[in-house]
């Protein structure tokens, strides 16, 4: 699974990367496992044609990852996240999972 987050300012993100225990998306599509830390945001926009590339942390292992989900998506079974890849973005400065799609 790939697991991707653009929320910088987490405490868990490392380079793009998650490095949660585990990860839960609630009823409003929100991560809810974010906390905000005290790293700078990064602006990938500002340099995105300039060859400087933002730098990604390697995948982890999602085998060993759990991502909870309590939101109406298509991807929720039973309350655990089946999706091959989470992605949580920046969404008017909230943690919103941007892999959702609405289900059942």
């Amino acid at each position: 699974m790939d697991i991707r987050c653009r929320k910088t300012k987490c405490v868990y993100n490392d380079r793009y990367t998650c490095k949660a225990k585990g990860i839960k998306v609630d009823k409003k599509v929100l991560c809810s496992t974010f906390e905000k830390g005290d790293k700078p945001e990064m602006d990938v926009t500002k340099h995105m044609f300039e060859g400087d590339p933002p730098q990604y942390a390697p995948q982890r292992d999602s085998k060993t990852l759990k991502i909870l989900c309590d939101a109406k998506c298509l991807f929720n079974k039973d309350g655990v996240c089946v999706s091959n890849g989470i992605t949580v973005n920046s969404i008017s400065e909230k943690p919103f999972c941007v892999s959702f799609l609405e289900g059942p």
